[in-house]
């Protein structure tokens, strides 16, 4: 039972016999707190229910929550890889009371747990409470039977949790474990505290009172639980190590590392295969929950991570991308517990070997750069901040990189002068993660949520119907009236209007009561349920309860409809025309045209489109039904439907499908099967017809198409077809010759070209000067040959001037061509004549005559040109002065 996958399941077990409900990880990346970067702790999902704004089902519940400190306030990235304790990937057991028990029956449990059903010893076990928490010391006392010199009641905010400067609050207890005595430490507040010997594994926190303000604290009518237990540290000690990375996980990653480069993990090694290790577990639940690396916000914090662990392994001595090599070790120890680990599997491999493959290409250069920078440095000297961040800017190295790769050294960073020049790049990926989720900051739609229930949507059946007014929000402040004029967000029992999600926009429409219309311009989705309809009063009053018709705009709900069921087949095309990597990224379904971004490394061959697109419209000929079926979303993904990643989903699911395959290996079977909560055509015929309008790069691994359905694509059609009409009036042949007639023009355009060209030179060098030794005349002993040639462009003029040369036995040439009131200027110098005069510099003094700047070629033919036709002449005679 000592196994971590053992583990996990033994505490989820013990508390689902004990009436919790045992709920999934909540993804990476908050839903419900626009404040984190990442989900750092169990309690997260449950914020809004703590505080009171949501409810659940139940009461009790238990969860073993993936968390990330890597970013934000709670970062680990430096210690990791070098400390027994540090990650930035970790998973958090927790069991929570929503208002049912309390600090006995919390303390029951977990003594329970931890000495009966994992058997750890009573004598190892001491415990803290806040200093003037009687009734929990008490309690230990009780239930735990520990002496008073095991309960250590601390005074300092280590054992007093706060949501933040208001809200709910609470003392609490913190689990130690002892080591023994032969590792340096005390227990906790002595002055020995900071040593390894008694380590925290369990922290049950009493939410018993509510900020108010400061000085301000009351006491909650429902106290709550909310308790936190780090599987690695419990499993270092139920598997009887003191290292988290001696556990069982932890030793199958780094042999498989130690594997696969061929270095053992010891001595200075050891950290390296530690941070590889743990940044590979971090990666990977990160980009399976939708995050993929870029230059800002939690792309960046997450490219951070990435180059920090192939850093590592490059310093262990691999040349070659080799994370991606280590995931199916990882899979095959997490992908049971975590069943998204194993659906992006795919894709993750992809990411980590494309940024590799990126990062190795850079890294030589930065490191030799660092190297430079550094030479000469002792321990304890300092790089300047704008080396960092030159690094940073050019190569691509985080300060963290910087850092790491300096620690050995005993070189510090000046982050001073680092974070001056990051400055504006910080605030920018600020901004990018300011808003995290799908719930609504606005605590106002939380309370008419508690109040009101979810909004039930009837718009999978319909586009009209009736609906009762719950809240009317104005302003931001809920009201009971609204006038003629008057901005305002709806809140209804039911409605047939479609919130947008899942990049699908909102429903615009109208609704009409008793003298009055309200005209809505969009339908937003906010408190898990909620939908909120945005708009203006068209007329009369609007009253809080009135009952209204409701009617969605029915052309625009068609077209958005037939945009986002073409996404479907667009996905299901590309995946089978490039592969099972390409995974949904984004999406936008508007009525004008989709937009749909996916994974994938390269840009997409013209071929390819085009087969994508024949095959979309193969099944919209089909004109087969498309089918809607509510699944539990275990049993949906089972059954192959796809999920997007990073998606929320509920317990139950709806399952859409669309056509049949018709070739390949899914011949026979549902061709587009997704999990998705927006609304489509009845059949694939209405879509009408797709058409890919373009593909282009979003990002690094993501592509993006945009595609037309139905009339827009038709529009888009004729529109091309005008085009081709005129020009085939123009061209006075029927619409299929059009190609075929401007091929023949082209071509006879350049035929013209070259007659015409032949005829300039011929009628310029008509005449007794036209070429070899006639018209040439003797200049310092040279033969030398120049002449004007009107209506000869430039490009015609070096032709002439070879033909020129050709008759010449030794000598040299100079032709001047006026078109178009500009002159060009050629000179060319027999082979046996380029030790005494070089053609560049005849030519370029023949430049400055025609008001050109010089000119350039080799030392036997050179070219030049000016603005100064008129002064042709000058420039041949130019040349023939700097002969003589």
């Amino acid at each position: 039972m000592s196994g971590v996958n053992d583990i996990r399941s033994a505490f989820l077990q013990f508390f689902a016999k004990n009436g919790h409900e045992a709920v999934a990880s909540s993804p990476l990346v908050p839903r419900n707190d626009p404040t984190l970067m990442f989900t750092n702790a169990g309690m997260v999902q449950f914020k809004n229910v703590f505080t009171g704004l949501e409810s659940r089902p139940y009461s009790r519940a238990a969860t073993s929550q993936k968390c990330v400190r890597a970013g934000g306030k709670h970062n680990d990235l430096d210690n990791v890889g070098y400390t027994a304790r540090h990650h930035t990937f970790f998973e958090m057991l927790g069991n929570f009371s929503f208002g049912d028990y309390f600090k006995e029956h919390a303390i029951e449990l977990a003594w329970n747990l931890l000495t009966k059903e994992f058997r750890l010893p009573q004598e190892k076990l001491l415990v803290t409470v806040y200093h003037d928490d009687d009734d929990a010391a008490s309690l230990w006392k009780r239930i735990a039977g520990l002496s008073d010199d095991r309960i250590i009641r601390i005074a300092t905010s280590d054992n007093f949790w706060q949501m933040g400067d208001t809200g709910p609050c609470g003392p609490c207890s913190e689990i130690f474990y002892d080591h023994g005595e032969g590792i340096y430490g005390g227990p906790p507040g002595s002055p020995e505290e900071d040593g390894d010997r008694f380590i925290e594994i369990w922290n049950l926190v009493f939410m018993q009172f509510e900020q108010i303000e400061p000085g301000n604290r009351v006491p909650l009518p429902r106290p709550s639980i909310d308790t936190g237990m780090g599987l690695e540290r419990v499993a270092a000690v139920l598997q009887g190590v003191h290292d988290n990375y001696d556990i069982d996980l932890f030793r199958t990653l780094i042999r498989a590392s130690e594997e696969l480069i061929g270095v053992d993990a010891v001595g200075e090694r050891r950290a390296s295969h530690r941070v590889i290790a743990d940044h590979l577990r971090a990666t990977a639940f990160l980009i399976a929950d939708g995050v993929l690396p870029s230059n800002e916000g939690r792309g960046y914090v997450l490219r951070r991570i990435m180059r920090r662990a192939m850093r590592h392994a490059r310093l262990l001595g691999a040349r070659e991308p080799i994370l991606y090599r280590l995931l199916p070790t990882l899979v095959g120890e997490m992908g049971r517990a975590y069943p998204e680990l194993a659906r992006a599997e795919a894709l993750i491999s992809e990411t980590l070997k494309l940024e590799e493959k990126r990062f190795l290409q850079t890294l030589d250069r930065g490191l030799s750069l660092l190297a430079d920078a550094t030479e000469g440095m002792d321990a304890g000297a300092k790089l300047s901040g704008e080396t960092a961040f030159k690094l940073y800017d050019t190569y691509g190295f985080p300060l963290d990189l910087t850092q790491d790769a300096l620690r050995q050294r005993g070189i510090e960073v000046d982050t001073q002068g680092f974070n001056a020049a990051m400055e504006r790049q910080k605030a920018e990926a600020r901004a990018s993660w300011a808003g995290s989720g799908e719930a609504a900051s606005d605590t106002i739609w939380f309370g008419i949520r508690e109040r009101a229930g979810a909004t039930e949507f009837l718009g999978y059946d319909t586009e009209q119907a009736e609906g009762a007014v719950l809240a009317i929000v104005r302003d931001g402040v809920e009201v009971d009236t609204a006038q003629t004029g008057e901005e305002v967000a709806l809140v209804l029992n039911q409605t047939p209007f479609y919130a947008e999600s899942g990049g699908q926009l909102g429903d615009t429409g109208t609704m009409r009561g008793d003298g009055v219309v309200v005209t809505i311009t969009d339908t937003q989705k906010a408190a898990d349920g909620l939908f909120i309809h945005k708009g203006r009063v068209a007329e009369g009053t609007l009253r809080k309860g009135a009952a209204l018709e409701l009617s969605v705009d029915h052309t625009r709900r068609s077209r958005i409809r037939a945009n986002h069921s073409a996404t479907h087949l667009l996905h299901e095309g590309l995946r089978e025309v490039l592969g099972s990597h390409v995974a949904q990224k984004g999406s936008m379904v508007s009525p004008e045209r989709l937009r749909f971004d996916f994974s994938h490394p390269k840009p997409i061959e013209a071929g390819e489109l085009a087969e994508v697109e024949r095959l979309a419209n193969g099944i919209i000929r089909q004109n087969a039904a498309v089918e809607t079926r509510l699944m539990a979303v275990d049993d949906a993904i089972a059954s192959g439907a796809m999920a997007l990643f990073g998606e929320k989903y509920g317990d139950e699911v709806r399952v859409v499908s669309m056509g049949m395959a018709e070739e390949g290996e899914k011949a026979g079977r549902s061709y587009s099967v997704e999990l998705c909560g927006g609304t489509h055509v009845r059949a694939t015929g209405d879509i009408g017809l797709v058409h890919v309008l373009s593909e282009s790069a979003v990002g690094a691994g993501v592509r993006r198409i945009e595609a037309l359905t139905g009339d827009a694509a038709r529009a888009y059609f004729l529109e091309q077809e005008a085009r081709v009409r005129r020009m085939a009036a123009a061209l006075k042949v029927g619409p299929a010759e059009v190609a075929d007639r401007l091929d023949a023009i082209v071509e006879e355009r350049r035929r013209l070209e070259r007659e015409l060209a032949d005829a300039r030179r011929k009628l310029a060098l008509a005449g007794p000067a036209g070429g070899g030794d006639a018209g040439a005349k003797t200049v310092n002993g040279v033969s030398f040959l120049g002449r004007v040639l009107d209506g000869v462009p430039g490009k015609d003029l070096k032709g002439m001037v070879d033909e020129a040369m050709a008759g010449l036995s030794s000598g040299v040439v100079a032709y001047a061509g006026v078109a178009e009131g500009k002159a060009s200027v050629v000179v060319a110098v027999s082979k046996d004549l380029t030790g005494r005069f070089d053609a560049v510099q005849l030519v370029r003094a023949a430049s400055g005559a025609i008001g050109g700047k010089g000119g350039g070629g080799r030392p036997d033919m050179a070219q030049a040109g000016g603005p100064d036709g008129d002064k042709a002449a000058e420039a041949i005679a130019t040349v023939e002065k700097a002969l003589a």
